[in-house]
C-alpha cells in the first residue's frame, strides 16, 4: 500500500526526494475540507524600522512552486515594512486538523499581471473597498468610510474598478518550511525543510517538539 506524503514525512525513512510544496498541498486540501472558516488564513510577521516585530492575519491568495502570495495595500503598515525589509515569516494553523505549517524567507513583489489578475477575480464590492481604504491610517469614524464606499460605487456605476497602483501583492519565497502535527502528551511531530536559496535543493530534519 502506498504511503501518503504525510506518512512519509513523519516516518524515519529517507525524505530526500520529498517535495515540501507537495506536502503542503496535501495538508491544505484536508484543511479545505475540515476547517470551518478561512482555511487559507495565516499569520504574517514583519518588522518595522526599529526591528520591532509586527504580526497580523492575512489570506493566502495564490501559491505555486515559487512561493506563497498575499495581496495588500502597499501603503499599509505591512506594505511599508515589507518594501523596506523584504523578508517575513508566516504560519498557518488548522485547529480542526491539529496541524500547522511555518514558513520563512525573502519576500518579492508579484508582477503587475499577477496583481491585475487577482484584483479582477475579486468581488466588485471588495475591489471598491480596496480602492477606498487608506489602510492603517487614522479613520475618524465608520460612517466616513461607508460614505466614501458609497460615493465611489455611485460614481463608477456599471464600470469595473481599476486596480490602484498602491494595491498589489507579495510572494514569500520560503527558505524554511516546517510541518508540525499534534501528538499525545505533547510529543508532537516536527519536520523542517531548509535550503540556502530559492533554486537550491531542500534538506530536512526531524526536530524535538
Amino acid at each position: 500500500m502506498l504511503q501518503t506524503l504525510t506518512e512519509r514525512l513523519f516516518d524515519d525513512g529517507d525524505r530526500s526526494d520529498l517535495d515540501p510544496f507537495a506536502v503542503f498541498e496535501e495538508w491544505f486540501a484536508l484543511a479545505q475540507e475540515s476547517e470551518p472558516n478561512d482555511p487559507h488564513a495565516m499569520a504574517l510577521a514583519s518588522a518595522d524600522a526599529s526591528g520591532l516585530p509586527d504580526v497580523r492575519m492575512v489570506l493566502l491568495n495564490r501559491r505555486d512552486e515559487r512561493g506563497f502570495c498575499f495581496f495588500t495595500n502597499f501603503e499599509s503598515d505591512k506594505g511599508r515594512q515589507l518594501l523596506a525589509n523584504p523578508q517575513a515569516a508566516m504560519v498557518m494553523h488548522w485547529k480542526s486538523l491539529r496541524r500547522q505549517v511555518r514558513m520563512r524567507g525573502p519576500v518579492e513583489v508579484v508582477s503587475e499581471a499577477d496583481a491585475d489578475a487577482y484584483f479582477a477575480s475579486r468581488p466588485k464590492g471588495s475591489r471598491i473597498a480596496s480602492t477606498v481604504s487608506q489602510q492603517s491610517r487614522p479613520l475618524a469614524n465608520r460612517t466616513q468610510m461607508l460614505a466614501e464606499v458609497d460615493a465611489l460605487t455611485r460614481s463608477i456605476g456599471d464600470a469595473e474598478p481599476v486596480r490602484p497602483a498602491r494595491w498589489s501583492g507579495f510572494r514569500l519565497v520560503p527558505l524554511s518550511l516546517e510541518f508540525w502535527k499534534d501528538g499525545e502528551y505533547r510529543l508532537h511531530d516536527r519536520v523542517r525543510f531548509t535550503r540556502a536559496q530559492a533554486d537550491a535543493p531542500w534538506s530536512s530534519a526531524r526536530l524535538y517538539p
